[in-house]
């Protein structure tokens, strides 16, 4: 049984509390906790506390339910409502307005943070999950960049975090074929940074976020601010080429024809357009 306890109850998201550990629980389980307006709203609330509480020093990213995240709600509209001039989904504004603060602001905190996933880790909820500094997961778990799926290219960070860990020819493999990469490879190829058995899991980060919180803040903050500068220095304008690029994706036959498929469940029939 674990030792948080919640501390706020917002709609789509959990805040708890086990000392000087703090847990933000993704809390949309029928969705498979898939990433909406209201969810973006709930995490920035979440981050922006454990960020300015001192008495806070680990945070751990975790989800209730079978799944961390199916990544971006599109039944929420593909850019969360969001539309250009001409009536097409703005999601390079949707991107920069509702994913990217939470995203860079976990990544740069300066405090460590560890993700905790089970089940399907999809999409920009991958994103979320890379934005950690240690990411563990049970034997259940899945990563999938979707985005290729439904005529899109990857976003929330993906294109940096996922070829930081993994390198080019598995970044790229990710990317293109849209395929499954089961928790075990993912743990080979050093996706993630270890493999728990789920009747372990829940205790083994809880006992590592306790760790943590005991730990040198200082010193892991100093850690982080190397490692961000010579791995990520150049981030932000890394998502500004994502979401420039989504943005381009937005206006092609192939995306429009990848979120009809996705609606009536069906294959997909791209033309390259």
């Amino acid at each position: 049984m674990s030792n948080f306890e919640i501390e706020t109850e917002y709609e789509t998201v959990n805040l708890l509390r086990s000392g000087a550990a703090a847990k933000i629980e993704l809390n949309r389980p029928d969705s498979l906790n898939a990433w909406n307006r209201q969810m973006s709203a709930d995490l920035l609330a979440a981050y922006e506390t454990v960020r300015d509480d001192d008495e806070i020093r680990a945070v751990v990213i975790s989800a209730a339910g079978r799944a961390f995240s199916s990544g971006a709600d599109l039944k929420d509209g593909a850019a969360g409502g969001l539309t250009t001039e001409d009536g097409m989904p703005d999601l390079e504004r949707a991107l920069h307005q509702s994913y990217h603060p939470v995203i860079t602001g976990l990544r740069r905190l300066p405090k460590p943070v560890v993700s905790a996933v089970q089940g399907p880790c999809v999409g920009v909820g991958l994103s979320l999950a890379l934005s950690a500094d240690l990411v563990y997961a049970t034997e259940n778990a899945y990563f999938l960049l979707a985005f290729v799926n439904i005529g899109l290219v990857p976003d929330g960070g993906s294109s940096a975090f996922i070829p930081a860990r993994i390198g080019l020819a598995r970044a790229t493999e990710m990317a293109m074929l849209g395929e499954r990469v089961d928790a075990a490879k993912a743990a080979d190829w050093g996706l993630i940074n270890g493999l728990v058995a789920s009747d372990k899991f829940e205790g083994q980060i809880d006992a590592l976020a306790a760790r943590l919180a005991c730990g040198p803040t200082r010193s892991y903050a100093g850690s982080k601010r190397q490692l961000n500068n010579w791995v990520f220095g150049p981030l932000d304008d890394q998502l500004a080429l994502e979401a420039s690029i989504q943005q381009e994706m937005a206006s092609s036959t192939d995306f429009a024809e990848g979120v009809l498929a996705f609606v009536e469940k069906r294959e997909t029939s791209f033309t390259g357009r």
